[in-house]
């Protein structure tokens, strides 16, 4: 006995009469549907199938029609990751297709608009997506994300706050001393006078050996880093939005896909129902037809949950809290090959992180010769005025003062900086060596992933797709059974679930790679003064 199926309300087999069953004996036998045809074409029951008949002949003309139809929908309609948008509702996010032509259908319908149920109703707890004029523009594009990750990310902000820090300590370094005015009143009350002398002073340090020139150039040198360091995080945030688009990108493909899976598996239900009416299947395997069906409704479930799971993380290092929003873009895009040297030479050349260690060693070189000119003593000069009630006359005072450097020549200093020197040149090789560790890590990934995507965009979904098309042409042409469709076709998904994985993961090293390693768009930007560094004193220097 040969069981034949067709389903009106199924978009991937529009297929225009409904279920029906033929037997070896010409008997019609009762399914779990009412319509029942005889194996020589001539109707037990009209039912729903008299409209089809007044006009279209004998059932088996269908058949080559059909076959035919099956082809022609599965080649059109059924490309791997086709060119499409989509559009969310709920958590059910009924996602709009747009085919190559321009036509768009919607996978919760039919093909004559009915309503397929979604895999659980939305609840109010949940994110739903906004459906107001800010959506009428299309999708949210990743142009759109980085724009508003650079207006919003406040890791941005702080590495800003960072250079304007380093930039203040420079002023503040280089600025000349205050001087010093004072009142000098000698001997007051002698003999009942008013004293010797009274009146005032002025004192002044004059900084020599250009201490002043050299520690503003110090903190110069550390702004040049935190300017280096802004670069890097504005790396890290706009590296971080594209990696979680691209996961956000996959999901949203991965939850369209599973969403098909549960058709195929409500399919599959009905399928070994109707087998068991016939004598081909037994209990077991409606049972086992039905712990399918529910584990593919919580795949459905895992995928939605997982989508709500890479937007939050996505709106989260833009830095906008959004509601639930289609991304519009392709996770295939132009895959143009990385090669190592060429990746290597570029990082080690315009790597942040290496231009940060870089730039702390020009400070730490200009600390050093700071340092060994601090025991060259400033020169004091000290004017004064005043009145001389003994002589009765105005006079005047100078005087000029040097420390000398006898005991502290600031010894312990000099080999601080000089220690934190040498501590900076082997941080500029290790900074060198981490990245082509980490360099080598990643291209490892994109490489493995990238064979990957290429082996199934031209092989392996291509042979799938053919195995399916080739099953369905068979069921069409009396030669299959329709389990046998229905399995091709829930193979050919499943690979296309592993494709996108791929993809996504080819995506993220390749972003990486491109963006120089820098990824983490919510790390706040670390300090470009190194713990231990000469700091700990009233006045930069």
């Amino acid at each position: 006995m040969r069981i034949f199926q067709f389903r009106p309300h199924d978009t991937r087999f529009p297929f225009p009469p409904p279920d029906f069953l033929v037997t070896k004996g010409g008997q019609c036998v009762e399914g779990t549907r009412p319509e029942c045809i005889k194996n020589n074409g001539d109707p037990a029951t009209l039912r729903s199938w008299e409209p089809l008949l007044e006009n279209g002949g004998p059932i088996t003309k269908w058949r080559g029609v059909m076959a035919r139809l099956a082809v022609v929908v599965s080649l059109l309609g059924l490309s791997p990751l086709g060119c499409h948008t989509h559009t969310l509702q709920g958590t059910d996010r009924n996602i709009k297709h747009v085919s190559a032509s321009g036509t768009m259908t919607d996978s919760g319908q039919g093909p004559q608009g009915q309503a397929v149920a979604p895999s659980h109703p939305a609840s109010p707890s949940e994110p739903a997506v906004r459906n107001d004029v800010e959506n009428l523009a299309g999708p949210l594009t990743l142009e759109t994300l980085e724009r508003l990750a650079r207006e919003n990310n406040l890791t941005l902000v702080q590495a800003q706050t960072q250079i304007e820090g380093e930039r203040a300590k420079a002023l503040q370094a280089g600025l000349y001393p205050n001087p010093l005015v004072g009142y000098i009143g000698e001997q007051i009350g002698a003999e009942g006078t008013a004293g010797e002398f009274q009146g005032g002073f002025v004192q002044q340090e004059i900084v020599t050996a250009g201490k002043l020139r050299l520690s503003r150039e110090k903190y110069l040198a550390r702004a040049s880093a935190a300017e280096i360091q802004a670069l890097g995080q504005e790396y890290r945030v706009i590296n971080e939005v594209r990696i979680r688009f691209y996961r956000t990108l996959g999901a949203q493909e991965r939850l369209i896909i599973q969403r098909e899976l549960l058709k195929n598996a409500e399919d599959a239900l009905v399928t070994v129902q109707e087998m068991l009416n016939v004598g081909q299947a037994n209990r077991a395997d409606l049972h086992q037809a039905k712990v399918l069906l529910e584990d593919q409704q919580l795949n459905v479930k895992r995928a939605e949950n997982d989508l709500a799971l890479e937007w939050e993380w996505l709106i989260t290092v833009v830095g906008v809290p959004r509601p639930l929003e289609a991304l519009g873009g392709s996770l295939e895009g132009q895959q143009v090959r990385i090669h190592w040297e060429t990746a290597l030479r570029r990082l080690l050349a315009e790597s942040p992180e290496l231009g940060v260690v870089r730039a702390k060693l020009k400070a730490d070189e200009l600390t050093v010769k700071r340092e060994k000119v601090e025991p060259i003593p400033n020169l004091i000069l000290q004017g004064s005025a005043g009145h001389s009630y003994e002589t009765r006359d105005t006079v005047y005072g100078v005087g000029a003062f040097i420390e000398l450097p006898i005991f502290d020549r600031n010894q312990g200093t000099i080999r601080q900086a000089q220690a934190d020197l040498r501590r900076q040149q082997a941080e500029v090789r290790l900074t060198e060596l981490r990245l082509r560790r980490s360099l080598a890590a990643q291209f490892q990934q994109y490489r493995t992933a990238l064979q990957h995507v290429g082996n199934y965009r031209d092989v392996i979904l291509p042979e799938a797709r053919d195995r399916y098309t080739t099953r369905l042409k068979s069921y069409g042409e009396n030669r299959g059974t329709w389990p046998a469709v229905l399995e091709a076709q829930q193979d050919f998904f499943l690979r296309r679930l592993i494709y996108i994985d791929h993809l996504v993961a080819w995506q993220g090293t390749r972003v990486a790679i491109d963006g120089l390693l820098l990824v983490d768009g919510l790390a706040s930007p670390a300090g470009v003064t190194v713990p231990g560094h000469i700091d700990a004193v009233p006045k930069p220097r």
